[in-house]
């Protein structure tokens, strides 16, 4: 389980800028991806989102976060941490070492948000078509499929 310090990855990416009022997305759908492709579950947490809590970002294997206004999302972060029951199987991405310090009092991996970034933004290999059958399995929530027949008219 990957617990992604948003904002502070954000600030790696060369392609995706703080200032761009859709770079919570912009980040959300490149996880989305990589989760698919890799078969790993992450919950990123970013600041300042009204009125704080779950997203409707959340889905394909990516939770998504905002923490209330007034309240930074390292705090949350730490809790997370805290409360993880298995620390040892959670890797927390960021480059703060207030929460690289609380990830490693737990046992908890740490991958520095610039390593990470290098991995979302480093093109994949392709090497010929993938044999059948090795493609990963991409499962969506029932949510999820009603919101793609929607946005492409199955309905």
């Amino acid at each position: 389980m990957l617990l992604i310090d948003g904002h502070n990855l954000i600030g790696r990416l060369p392609d995706i800028s703080l200032d761009d009022p859709d770079d919570e997305a912009k980040l959300t759908a490149r996880l989305k991806t990589y989760c698919a492709r890799t078969g790993k579950r992450a919950t990123v947490v970013f600041d300042g989102g009204l009125p704080g809590g779950r997203s409707p970002l959340s889905g394909g294997g990516v939770e998504v976060i905002f923490a209330p206004s007034g309240h930074p999302a390292d705090g949350i972060l730490r809790e997370r941490i805290r409360r993880a029951r298995d620390p040892r199987g959670l890797v927390v991405v960021t480059s703060d070492n207030e929460i690289i310090a609380a990830a490693q009092e737990r046992g908890a991996r740490v991958v520095r948000s610039e390593e990470f970034a290098a991995r979302l933004s480093a093109p994949r290999r392709r090497q010929g078509h993938p044999r059948r059958g090795t493609e990963p399995d991409v499962r969506l929530s029932p949510r999820e499929v009603e919101e793609w027949l929607r946005l492409f008219g199955a309905r």
